[in-house]
């Protein structure tokens, strides 16, 4: 650490010097006089900036409007966001990666406000184009013209220098010294683990010396790793390189001269100092830009800007980071040289680009980085496509390097290289480019534009016949694919361009020449890829129902077939888009329609989508998973835009060119199933000779949907007379129809436009509800009713398995109204004129042969020769004609002739071959088959619409036929139909009773055989009835007064404890002598209580914990299961987990979520994390009555005297004989008396084992079975167990008794009743020196030699209590008499302590919130406190202020003291067993409360009558109390003074936007590592500090071992607890330990009442203060180890992380 301070002075003189010697002469001259004033005088003359321009930092939150920007890059800067119009609108909240500046005020990023409320120019009618050179003084325009083209000069000379040992001429020191740095340069290849271990053997430094070097490395890109001559530092370096060369290119390092590396350092800081100074005027950034760019001697690229841009990826990280960051700051911030700078940009792209594919580095350190600010520009871009051409550059490059090609010219991407895979992955980065450049159309076009993206379109038509047809595949037969074709990388770029091409076809559509001359093209570039399609294939003639088609021979299943077809999917895009703009309606003599061949067009799309049918027909299987992968990908949202959506469109193409008869044979032909319908016969032979029958059914329902989607498929604008907005409709309908989802799982169902828009947010409110989530889970948008009359069950972006959700939920929402269970089809909209004869699909003879021959299979029930769902799709296909024949219908007129005449057909019979009945004939017998009764409400409602249309064209032609007749048969229909249905549930009814009636018969008939056994388990549960009747506090109020302490008490009855070990399920009775049972429980360290967490943690080994401190800084805290087992059998258990511990760890060596080495298990019924075992003991005795009670004072006389004597043999016994004289022991008082064990040695071992957990746990020690300490442990677990139990049922307001759980009521009893016998287990001895040092905080005690007995101010009071009541037990064990009580005894002990608290409530007093006086005569209570109050002064002087008010000091003491006796009344509760009274078992803190209170303690309901009535008694103690130094001390600031009631901590308060967190975060830096930006900020939300997590840079070593700064705040925030927020990415981190941790989500949610981890949505996000008191209340109970073992045991990825580096 001193060397680290070292070095960090030596850097702040090194600044201090050049800001002084070199940065300060250089602003005088400059500015010609005191550089502040210069400056200011600069400022002033300037005016406003228009421009925002600030940089982001890493993690800074950046907000864009979603609404109002231009494209997703336009981002504002937290403060302009909040002065601007945008912050009420619909934004998205993201953090910068750092390197962006601020869009603010940038007219073209926005739609509207462009600028925030302060950057909105003061004078907009100022000339925009006034050059801000010419308001400089024009002395200071000809000293900056020099000094900055100087400056730039010598860093650009620096900064691009290759020679390691020399210097530019004219920087030659005169002295050359031999003193050099071995420079280590950053790369992303290898790991800090490699770096640091290389240098650790190179340089021979320290790991935290190494990884400083690298974390420094990994910052600036370069790092000085040893310093010296030349020969000792080759000497580094070759060890370098050779450690490091043997997987990969070597680390770059390089020997430079200390006086070169000098001068570049000063380079880079001149060039900070150079953004720092234009920053103060225009005029001096306008200067700084001309002088970058203006040409050098050597002409082209000469400029000095050129020469650094074309040097970029030679510099390390740092220098590029800096003339970066002054790019942004100047030509960037200049709106005529950012033009300027754009040129040069993009004449030196293609060689720009190519450096960065060779170099190494991130892109976001790469010049090419800067296209964003750039290219996002519309005017830029625009300008750039025209002059440079920009578009057609982009494009040529990417395709130059991707140069791995077929045979045929196609992309190949198998058998990549590791090299050639990085390079694809960069060259990715060429797509967004252009991406940046096509984001906004043009709203107008000149012919140059037209022409340059007519240019750069062809070139993007190559790019695509490089794709078309790449990655094809032939089925296996026979035998499995032996390796995995590569596949991803295609669908990687298909992904890229996806939102490019959608992008080219906006642009075509905003222009009819463009659209047409782009049509022309891509017909074109489609003819020269097909040309070879047809040749070679044989030719052949297919007849079906009276029409013949020419094709040619093809079968997808032996033929290769590629899943890739761009060019043919970006025409059937270009070829709706005349639809849509209606070019083809209005020009159709400039377009080639008579070329299309519609054949064709339909070849290539037919393939793929036959490919899917037999794919899912199982046809591929052989294939692999790489098949299937692309099947996905094709159907999946983010592709299938433009590849499922386009086939599709492409065949609605070519059907509406085509004879629609002609169309289904050839899809007939493809799908391979033509001769299954051309022939009546034939599929009866072959489903006799074909045993794989299911593969050919498949395929007919996967063509049958085929025809449903083409015929179907409407809401594409273009095909169907629809908006895009009804097409996002329609998506979400349909995704909604599945099941109610939350707002981000409709987000990915959904296609997202080039601006991450989908469309959700202006439909969603129109088509469903919002829910709101509750304290867990998330809210959900359900479908509003009348929306579901749209479902379509053949919805074509439906998956088989979302299909059948989807028809499941609609049939039992029908079934829920009292609805028929059919789901025909929803009314189609229109089609457009292009695409108008698609209907005739519906109508044409091929489609009804089919659908006949179905129904005619259909007659007989399946035997496999026929589906439901085929018949189902035939079905639906007829209820579409249906539809769309009463359409026609209702929209033609009167003498308007409806040319769709399905209705008629379907009367005819059917032609030969196929000898069957009318396909309306089929219908009307299959209506009522009995092995259709599924289908019977479909069947129903398309005769109704048969008979709905005959009706409707016999009204139309005139007939006289009335309505009500027309619709008689069709009510007839229905009421046969109710009918029956009754009938069916009558039956099922009268089945369903019988069936009851028998089994009731069956079990009365089993009783009466097996009656014994049924009497004795009906003994054994009265018996276990009237034992649980008992084992709770009795809670009905009874005559009797409840007293829990004191000779009066109520104990419990004699009462038997019933219980079941969870392991061997015996039953066993809890007894002192008996079998020990035990309680599975976890005891931990905690602060949760903690009012002073700064305490630093004291050496365990010295530690003393008898005197608990008020501030409550560290507790040992007990939680339960509740489960009970026998010892042995745990025992058994546990030591079967340690062997299985020990056999997992040789095997795998992983981690579980427990630590079987410091004794932790899961319980084995609910596998709650436990680290020990609690024995239970049996209840309390009630209080022997016979016996004396004395009073206080003959009490407090006995025990001293016993106390003394106790101390006096134990001081004799230790130092042999003593001086004093020997004090009285008191009558039958044995002091040497060893009482005897009341327990059996199981319950003994089992008190042990628990003992040594707290001891073990409490002090972080090992366990010492001799250390005095362990008894103390026990009962302070239980102290503090109940403390915060107590704070916890207060702060929730619950009752103090009859509201916890039963697990934490039973670990309660079993946890006192266990501290008031583990005294037994200790030596008597160590137990009573406790009791007498107790004591002695209280009492004096002659002759004690007690001096560390801490002052009254100290100690915590209950804690004091618990200790000596536990402890009393050794004391009164020695007394033989048989006349003392020793329930008399824990009442005087609560009595004093009662008074000591008092006192301690009264001096730490504050006069603080001063409120109302009350009026009237003051009560007994309030006089009796200010009297006590007045002594209290007496004693003390002038420490105490005075206070008046009795009414404020009795309230305050009453407040004061409640948690206290609240606390008691547990503990007495649980120890004694006596039952409350019904006041204490209600919610509230009422006067009844404190009254039932006090009386349940035994206590006066005035609590100073107990210093009043022995009074001559505890003056003299009050008096000594107050004397004690310390308490002085402590009221005069000496020490820690906790003042009463002690406030419940809560976790800190967070703010309710989120992204103020984020703003906090980014403003934070590593308090490591110099300034730099912390990588993970994450905030503890129990104290509040922000860290700098999973970083080495601020690891540090806890009980030997590096851990992150988290686990190491735990440690002394929490106790090795830890709640975190990790705020870059919205997650809450729990952490226990070193190797425990999970995630949890966070406490803020978005408006869809959604966490969004990662920001990966950017919605707003605001704090859900439901959620963060779950948090708190998880934290509070002490819960968190719990959740974390339960998640840790849910996911094993969580273990396998390595928490300690967080």
């Amino acid at each position: 650490m001193a060397e680290h301070r070292e070095e960090q002075r030596e850097e702040q003189r090194e600044e201090l010097a050049l800001q002084l010697l070199l940065l300060a002469p250089l602003e005088w001259f400059l500015l010609g006089g005191e550089p502040a004033a210069g400056l200011a005088l600069l400022q002033q003359g300037g005016g406003a900036a228009a421009l925002c321009g600030h940089v982001f930092k890493v993690g800074e939150p950046t907000y864009s409007c979603r609404e109002c920007a231009a494209d997703p890059t336009c981002v504002l800067c937290m403060q302009c966001f909040l002065a601007s119009a945008h912050r009420h609108h619909r934004y998205r909240m993201t953090t910068s990666g750092g390197g962006g500046f601020c869009d603010c005020g940038d007219a073209e990023a926005w739609k509207t406000g462009p600028s925030c409320q302060n950057h909105t120019p003061a004078d907009q009618n100022r000339e925009t184009e006034e050059d801000p050179v010419s308001l400089l003084p024009p002395a200071v325009e000809e000293r900056s013209c020099s000094i900055f083209s100087i400056i730039l000069q010598y860093a650009v000379d620096l900064l691009t220098w290759e020679q390691e040992d020399q210097l530019p001429a004219g920087l030659e020191p005169p002295q050359r010294s031999d003193s050099y740095y071995c420079m280590l340069f950053n790369d992303e290849v290898h790991t800090y683990e490699q770096v640091i271990y290389t240098l650790q053997k190179a340089v021979n430094c320290s790991q935290k010396e190494a990884v400083s070097f690298a974390t420094t490395v990994d910052r600036d890109g370069r790092k000085s790793v040893r310093f010296g001559d030349h020969q000792f530092c080759e000497q580094a370096k070759a060890v370098i390189v050779r450690s490091t060369s043997r997987q990969s290119k070597p680390l770059r390092v390089q020997v430079m001269h200390s006086a070169l590396v000098a001068h570049q350092c000063f380079a880079l800081k001149a060039l900070g100092w150079l953004g720092q100074i234009i920053q103060y005027s225009d005029g001096l950034r306008r200067i700084l830009c001309q002088v970058g760019l203006r040409p050098g001697p050597e002409g082209e690229n000469s400029s000095l800007v050129d020469r650094l841009m074309l040097n970029d990826s030679k510099m390390w990280k740092g220098a590029r980071n800096v003339y970066h960051q002054l790019l942004m700051n100047s030509l960037l911030m200049d709106r005529k040289f950012k033009k300027l700078f754009a040129i040069r940009f993009a004449k030196n792209y293609r060689r720009l680009q190519t450096d960065f594919m060779e170099d190494d580095h991130d892109r976001l350190v790469s010049v090419t980085a800067l296209s964003v600010q750039l290219f996002t520009v519309p005017t830029l871009a625009r300008m750039l496509m025209v002059e440079e051409n920009l578009m057609m550059t982009i494009i040529r490059t990417f395709v130059d390097q991707l140069r791995h090609r077929d045979a045929q010219g196609r992309f190949q991407f198998d058998r990549y290289t590791a090299q050639q895979a990085f390079k694809f992955g960069r060259v990715q980065s060429l797509i967004g480019d252009l991406k940046y450049v096509l984001i906004s159309p043009p709203p107008q076009w000149s012919q140059q534009l037209r022409t340059k993206f007519l240019d750069g379109f062809e070139t993007f038509l190559d790019l695509l016949r490089c794709m078309q047809g790449m990655d094809p595949v032939v089925r296996q037969v026979g035998q499995h694919i032996e390796m995995e074709p590569e596949w991803e990388a295609a669908f990687t770029l298909q992904m890229k361009l996806t939102h490019i091409i959608t992008m080219m076809q906006e642009w075509c559509s905003t222009d009819e020449h463009v659209l047409i001359e782009a049509y022309k093209k891509c017909l074109s570039a489609l003819s020269q890829c097909q040309g070879g399609l047809p040749d070679g294939e044989q030719p052949i003639s297919l007849s079906l129902a009276g029409h013949t088609v020419d094709t040619f021979r093809y079968q997808v299943s032996q033929e290769k077939v590629s899943i890739h077809l761009p060019v043919c999917r970006l025409l059937a895009g270009l070829h709706v888009l005349l639809s849509k703009t209606e070019v083809a309606s209005r020009l159709p003599e400039q377009l080639p329609l008579g070329e299309l061949s519609p054949h064709l067009l339909i070849e290539l799309p037919l393939r793929c989508l036959v490919l899917c049918a037999q794919v899912h027909a199982g046809m591929w299987r052989r294939n692999g998973f790489s098949l299937i992968n692309q099947i996905y990908y094709y159907h999946n949202v983010k592709c299938r835009v433009e590849m499922f959506d386009k086939d599709l469109a492409m065949l609605q193409v070519g059907a509406s060119m085509m004879d629609p008869n002609h169309f289904l044979m050839i899809v007939l032909s493809r799908f391979e199933l033509f001769h299954t319908f051309s022939a009546a016969d034939l599929r009866r032979r072959y489903r006799e000779a074909n045993k794989d029958l299911a593969q050919q059914n498949t395929l007919i329902e996967e063509m049958l949907h085929l025809i449903i989607m083409v015929v179907g498929e409407r809401y594409v604008p273009g095909v169907g007379q629809v908006e895009l907005l009804d097409e996002v409709r329609r998506e979400i309908l349909h995704q909604l129809c599945i099941r109610p989802m939350a707002h981000s799982e409709l987000v990915k169902a959904l296609p997202e436009n080039g601006n991450k828009e989908t469309g959700l947010e202006r439909v969603i409110d129109s088509v469903a509800s919002f829910r709101k989530p509750g304290v867990t889970g998330r809210g959900l948008y359900e479908l509003r009713p009348e929306w579901s009359k749209r479902f379509d069950l053949y919805f074509h972006h439906y998956s088989r398995a979302d299909q059948s959700k989807a028809e499941e939920a609609q049939r039992n929402l029908r079934r829920q109204n009292g609805e028929d269970t059919a789901l025909p089809p929803p009314r189609p909209p229109p089609l457009c004129p292009l695409f108008g004869s698609l209907v005739n699909l519906l109508q044409c003879d091929a489609l009804l042969a089919l659908e006949g021959a179905v129904l005619q299979w259909a007659v007989e029930p399946s035997g496999g020769g026929w589906t439901e769902s085929m018949l189902q799709r035939v079905l639906h296909l007829v209820a579409m004609a249906l539809l769309e024949e009463q359409q026609q219908l209702e929209s033609s007129g009167a003498d308007e002739d409806v040319s769709f005449t399905f209705s008629t057909r379907i009367t005819r019979p059917g032609e030969a071959p196929s000898t069957s009945g009318s396909v309306l004939a089929l219908l009307e017998s299959l209506q009522n088959a009995p092995h259709l009764e599924v289908h019977k409400d479909m069947i129903t409602w398309i005769l109704k619409m048969v008979g709905n249309i005959k009706t409707t064209r016999e009204r139309t032609s005139g007939s006289s036929v009335s309505v009500s007749h027309g619709r008689r048969p069709e009510e007839s229909v229905r009421d046969k139909d109710k009918a029956e249905r009754k009938r069916k549930a009558e039956m099922a009814r009268l089945r369903r009773e019988k069936v009851m009636a028998q089994m009731s018969e069956m079990q009365k008939h089993f009783i009466n055989e097996n009656k014994e056994l049924f009497q004795q388990s009906m003994e054994d549960l009265e018996a276990a009835a009237t034992a649980t009747e008992h084992s709770p506090p009795s809670l009905e109020p009874t005559c009797v007064a409840h007293i829990c302490v004191g000779p009066m008490r109520v104990g419990g009855a004699e009462r038997r404890q019933l219980v079941t070990c969870i392991l061997c399920q015996e039953e066993q009775e809890v007894r002192g002598h008996g079998r020990a049972m035990v309680l599975a429980a976890f005891i931990q360290r905690s602060t949760v209580l903690s009012k002073n967490r700064s305490r630093g943690i004291p050496d365990p080994e010295r530690l003393d914990p008898l005197f608990m401190h008020p501030d409550l800084s560290v507790g040992v805290h007990t939680a339960s299961c509740g489960h009970i087992m026998h010892a042995t059998c745990w025992q058994r258990y546990f030591e079967a987990v340690q062997q299985k511990e020990q056999r997992r760890q040789q095997r795998l060596r992983g981690h579980t979520s427990y630590d079987v080495e410091n004794g932790e298990f899961l319980c084995p019924l609910c596998e709650c994390l436990s680290n020990t075992v609690i024995p239970l003991l049996p209840h309390a005795c009630s209080p022997d009555r016979s016996v004396e009670h004395p009073c206080l004072e003959t009490w407090l006389k006995r025990t001293n005297q016993q106390a003394a004597a106790l101390g006096f043999t134990h001081r004799k016994q230790s130092h042999g004989a003593a001086q004093q004289v020997e004090p009285a022991v008191p009558d039958r008082f044995r002091v040497g008396f060893d009482p005897q064990n009341s327990f059996s040695s199981g319950v003994g071992e089992m008190i042990n084992t628990f003992s040594m957990s707290a001891y073990k746990v409490g002090l972080k020690v090992n366990p010492n079975e001799q250390d005095p300490r362990v008894p103390v442990l026990s009962w302070s677990t239980c102290a503090y167990t109940l403390q915060s139990t107590e704070r916890l049922l207060m702060d929730e307001k619950k009752p103090l008794f009859g509201s916890l759980p039963c697990r934490q009521d039973d670990c309660l009893s079993s946890l006192t009743r266990f501290s008031s016998a583990c005294w037994t287990a200790a030596p008597i001895r160590t137990v009573q020196n406790h009791f007498i040092r107790l004591l002695s905080v209280l009492v004096p005690i002659p002759d004690s030699q007690l001096e560390d007995a801490p002052c009254i101010l100290d100690v915590d009071m209950f804690h004091l209590l618990v200790y000596s009541v536990l402890s009393y037990s050794s004391l009164h064990s020695l007394d033989q008499s048989g006349r003392r009580s020793v329930d008399s005894a824990h009442l005087h002990l609560l009595h004093l302590v009662t008074v000591a608290h008092l006192v301690q409530v009264l001096l730490t007093f504050t006069t603080g919130e001063l409120s109302m006086d009350q009026d009237g005569e003051e009560s007994e209570e309030e006089q009796l406190t200010c009297q006590l109050y007045g002594r209290l002064r007496d004693h003390l002087g002038r420490c105490l202020p005075d206070i008046s008010c009795g009414w404020r000091l009795w309230r305050c003491v009453r407040a004061s003291v409640l948690p206290f006796l609240r606390t008691a009344a547990l503990f007495f509760h649980y120890m004694n067993s006596a039952s409350p009274p019904a006041d204490l078992l209600a919610a509230g803190t009422g006067p009844g409360q404190w009254e039932a209170l006090c009386s349940y303690l035994s206590l006066p309901s005035n609590l100073l009558l107990l210093y009043q009535n022995q009074r001559t008694l505890l003056e003299p103690l009050i008096h000594r109390w107050c004397c004690h130094p310390g308490v002085g001390q402590v009221l005069h600031g000496g020490g820690v003074l906790v003042r009463f009631p002690r406030e419940s901590n809560r976790l800190i308060d967070l703010p309710e936007d989120y992204s103020i967190l984020i703003n906090q975060a980014s403003s934070f830096t590593c308090p490591r590592s110099g300034g730099d930006k912390s990588r993970a900020p994450t905030l503890c939300l129990v104290c509040g500090c922000m860290l700098c997590s999973q970083s080495y840079c601020c690891q540090t070593e806890v009980e030997g071992e590096d851990v992150g700064a988290c686990t190491a705040h735990t440690f002394t925030c929490g106790a090795g607890i830890g709640l975190f927020l990790r705020v870059r990415e919205s997650q809450v981190l729990f952490v226990a330990g070193k190797t425990k941790g999970c995630f949890y989500p966070p406490p803020y949610l978005d408006d869809y009442g959604e966490t969004d981890p990662g920001l990966k949505r950017g919605n707003p996000l605001h704090l859900c203060s439901e959620r963060y008191q779950k948090i708190e209340r998880l934290w509070r109970q002490h819960g968190i180890a719990e959740v974390i073992g339960h998640a840790q045991e849910a996911n094993q990825t969580l273990v396998a992380i390595d928490w300690q580096h967080l």
